[in-house]
């Protein structure tokens, strides 16, 4: 499992969230090959896509679709966006 997403679970404050995109930042410089989306076009393009979709993901992983977003869900948004296609 990648660092961001052994992350997500604990997300409860701005500051997790922090260091959860730090992590992102991370993961992109060491494993850039291992990244769908790495340049800042093709990954937000993905942000946008994923977003979109999200239901999806949330009901495949036997989770509530969020009402409203928390900062786990932005950080299922980023790091959803970095193997989506």
């Amino acid at each position: 499992m990648r660092e961001p997403e052994s992350m997500i679970s604990s997300l409860q404050s701005r500051a997790d969230f922090i260091a959860f995109v730090d992590a992102l930042r991370r993961d992109l410089d060491a494993n850039p090959a291992a990244w769908e989306n790495p340049t800042l076009d093709s990954y937000l393009a993905a942000v946008s896509a994923w977003t979109t979709d999200m239901d999806g993901f949330y009901k495949n992983q036997g989770l509530p679709v969020p009402e409203a977003p928390s900062w786990q869900t932005f950080a299922h948004i980023m790091l959803g966006a970095t193997l989506y296609e």
